[in-house]
This record gives structure tokens, sequence and C-alpha cells, in this order.
């Protein structure tokens, strides 16, 4: 990736199981910035830990970010890397 992007962590809270679908359709359309992702299912909550490593430019980092909470059931909170 170029010297304007930057590397971040996107952290995923899915409270509401049915929206995993739509959830993986946006990360599917940015799946060329992904450079890892990892997902915890907490059975005693009922809820659902993504992390997403991705490296990209600051818009397409808040543009993954935004459309992902909006989902209904969803937060999501991101960290970006100081390089």
């Amino acid at each position: 990736m170029s010297e304007s992007t930057r590397v971040a962590v996107i952290g995923i809270i899915v409270e509401n199981p049915g929206f995993v679908s739509e959830i993986n359709e946006i990360l599917h359309s940015y799946s060329e910035f992904v450079i890892g992702r990892m997902g915890i299912p907490y059975k005693e909550k009922n809820i659902s830990i993504i992390s997403v490593v991705v490296d990209a430019e600051p818009d397409v980092i808040n543009q993954v970010s935004g459309r992902l909470g909006r989902v209904p059931g969803v937060t999501v909170k991101t960290a970006y890397s100081k390089k």
C-alpha cells in the first residue's frame, strides 16, 4: 500500500446476529484493504466480537466504519496507527 494509507483496527461488537450477513457483505466489499480478520462468538453474552485489520486511506477506513456502524445492533470503534 502507498504511504498515504494507514493501518487501523476496526472493532465490531454484534448484538443482533440477524445482521451478520449484512456485516459480511460490507466487509467483503472492502476486502482489498483487509489484512486480517478475527471473529469470536461469546455465547454467554449472545454477542460476537470481530476485529478487522485494514490498510487503506483514512477516508476508506471511515467509510467502512460508518457503514458498519449503521447496521442495527452493531457497535464499531476504530483505532488508527500513527504512521
